[in-house]
């Protein structure tokens, strides 16, 4: 059995075979998602899996070199925000951009987290990094 938190199998599988400079969005559950990426739908009800929860166990297994965050986030601030607050030095640099560019740059990631968190601008997406 895994040590590390993360029990979803695709979940796993994905950020296990993810590079350096490739790219998880963790998102609400109301982010589109492209038909050319792959979905990983982790939502059961309203909130529940919440975003902090997956942000938190998701990084419990991949490595971050820097995120990206829809600027709409500083103004809107959910929940989440706080926790990437309280998170950022597991995050790396931080990038902002429009609500609509962050949608487009969905488009090159490897996969897509869809939680149940139905607070709008509570997405991220993760670039992944290097342990050594």
């Amino acid at each position: 059995m895994k040590k590390t938190p993360l029990l979803n199998i695709a979940l796993s599988r994905a950020i296990a075979s993810m590079g350096h400079g490739d790219i998880l969005i963790i998102g609400d559950a109301g982010l589109p998602v492209p038909h050319s990426v792959e979905l990983i739908d982790l939502a059961v009800t309203p909130g529940l899996p919440d975003f902090a929860s997956v942000l938190r166990c998701v990084l419990s297994e991949l490595q971050v070199e820097r995120h990206v965050l829809a600027e709409e986030i500083q103004t809107v601030e959910p929940p989440a925000f706080a926790e990437i607050e309280r998170l950022s030095d597991t995050l790396g640099e931080r990038e902002y951009m429009p609500h609509e560019a962050f949608k487009m740059l969905s488009r090159k990631a490897r996969a897509m987290v869809r939680t149940g968190e139905c607070q709008p601008y509570s997405n991220i997406a993760l670039v992944s990094g290097v342990t050594f």
